[in-house]
């Protein structure tokens, strides 16, 4: 049993009935009452998503999930196919098991599988990965004060904020966890 200060994203928990996946976690502690920490939660098996909101001082239990590393393959349009790095035995998940993480695969990416009971039931990509600009309108100079962003295109689909300066066919690296441009790859 864990108090609810001890609740950080990527930890899973028993919570409701089933096994939940901290997506994100924020501690808050306001001047006035008790502090408190708001989740956001994935349930391992359904793929459901929710917030929830633990008062400090509750106790949740943990659960040990496996994390080991493993690359994507492909696509066949309804299940993800990836490879576990040390065993190299493939398997597949749903796209609901994979969810928003299907907006950072690439054929060959390097990844993290996470496994209930050793069963593949979540994928978790790095904090920082290298993409390439597919599309992005040219940066005007002189329109701004202070430096200014534009909207890319890139090679996944995922449409980021990058600055003016960037051109179609550069490599950058963006954040992951909340899909932001961090610097040229």
């Amino acid at each position: 049993m864990s108090s609810t200060t001890h609740i950080v994203k990527g930890i899973a928990i028993a919570f409701k009935h089933g096994t939940w996946l901290v997506t994100d976690a924020q501690f808050v502690s306001p001047g006035k009452g008790s502090a408190f920490t708001r989740t956001k939660l994935k349930n391992l098996k359904t793929g459901q998503a929710i917030d929830h909101t633990f008062r400090s001082g509750e106790s949740v239990e943990t659960v040990d999930v496996q994390r080991n590393k493993a690359q994507y393959l492909y696509s066949d349009g309804t299940d993800f196919h990836f490879m576990e790095n040390d065993t190299y035995k493939q398997f597949s998940l749903s796209a609901d098991a994979v969810g928003d993480m299907k907006k950072y695969l690439l054929d060959d990416t390097d990844c993290y599988i996470l496994k209930l009971n050793d069963n593949p039931v979540s994928v978790q990509v790095p904090a920082k990965m290298e993409f390439t600009i597919t599309s992005t309108p040219p940066g005007e100079r002189g329109n701004t004060a202070t430096g200014g962003n534009k909207e890319a295109v890139l090679e996944t689909g995922l449409v980021i904020k990058v600055p003016l300066f960037l051109k179609e066919g550069e490599k950058i690296i963006i954040n992951t966890e909340n899909d932001t441009y961090v610097s040229k790859a």
